[in-house]
């Protein structure tokens, strides 16, 4: 496939390349940082009303906190940034931003 020169399209291409079928769906965990424990639970209710396996984190040895927002998906490069922006929406609000993703993909 051909994917753009951005950070999503070499995340893809590495995808591809560790042997994943681009065309079938996979789990894929969008990261979201939060300010807080507080703000991490409000995202999580928000992702998980319209669809999203939320899970919140905190990284003790910086205290920053991520809500990891899983969907299934068909990973295209158009479904990946739409479910970034759709949480950049959905999280702003509330301190939070869109912070990356990533997968274990379907090989194998």
């Amino acid at each position: 496939m051909d994917y753009p020169d951005d950070a999503d399209g070499d995340a893809l291409r590495r995808v591809e390349r560790d042997g994943s079928d681009m065309t079938r769906p996979m789990e894929i965990d969008f990261a979201v940082a939060v300010p807080s424990e507080a703000a991490g639970h409000a995202v999580a209710k928000l992702a998980a009303d319209i669809g999203y396996r939320p899970r919140l984190a905190r990284d003790a040895e910086v205290g920053a906190w991520t809500c990891y927002c899983t969907r299934t998906l068909v990973p295209t490069y158009a479904a990946l940034v739409d479910a970034q922006a759709e949480l950049d929406r959905l999280a702003g609000p509330i301190g939070g931003a869109s912070d990356g993703w990533g997968t274990f993909g379907n090989a194998g």
